[in-house]
């Protein structure tokens, strides 16, 4: 049975056969395995698949950062991170995680407002379930433009107030073109159409009767 047509959330995009490790994982293990996966960070698990950490390309170079240094100068977790050898010492933790049912819009605030790439997806009781990373996140910009324009067509423009209005989309920017008898609408208008996933932008050439 086909799928319901609905925003996409983040189980919908997420990479189901993510790569994991555990605390006692050493230094050069973590290195090589984000080396053959092509990744930028790797979830620590403890236990039945609990997420109670993350190692990311930033707490590893923190090694080479401080290679020379005086281990007692600098910022203290980050001069002992930079002597860790484990993935229990060098994570990051509590792990910044996200549910599979997230709007990929709550995604792409949590990685924007924490600074992360990726973040791991975890169920009710924080058992890992996949990763998201920002490219899984821009797939919802790869909507054709045809499919787009139906979906503004349909659950924005559907109302009989709004016979007169039509839209086009060219390479994600939906253009909303017609004539409205209430002005005010135009706004709104422009809010629902930029809403719709793959829209890249909005732009309005409305008039009123």
């Amino acid at each position: 049975m086909p799928k319901p047509a609905g925003p996409r959330v983040v189980g919908d995009v997420m990479t189901h056969t993510a790569v994991a490790i555990g605390r006692d994982a050493p230094y050069k293990e973590i290195v090589a395995l984000m080396d053959e996966w092509k990744v930028s960070a790797l979830p620590v698990l403890e236990g039945e698949g609990r997420v109670v950490g993350v190692v990311s390309e930033a707490d590893l170079l923190l090694k080479e950062a401080f290679r020379g240094a005086d281990p007692l100068s600098g910022e203290a977790g980050s001069a002992a991170k930079a002597g860790a050898v484990r993935a229990g010492d060098l994570m990051s933790s509590p792990a910044v995680t996200v549910r599979a049912g997230a709007s990929l819009a709550e995604a792409a605030r949590i990685m924007a407002r924490r600074k992360v790439k990726r973040l791991p997806v975890v169920n009710g009781i924080g058992l890992l379930e996949g990763v998201v990373s920002r490219s899984d996140l821009l797939k919802v910009f790869l909507r054709e433009d045809g499919e787009i324009e139906a979906e503004i067509r349909r659950s924005v423009l559907g109302g009989p107030a709004l016979t007169g209005v039509d839209v086009t989309v060219t390479e994600g920017v939906a253009t909303l073109r017609g004539t409205l008898a209430d002005r005010s609408l135009v706004p709104l208008l422009a809010r629902a159409a930029r809403a719709v996933e793959g829209v890249v932008d909005v732009r309005v050439e409305l008039g009123t009767t």
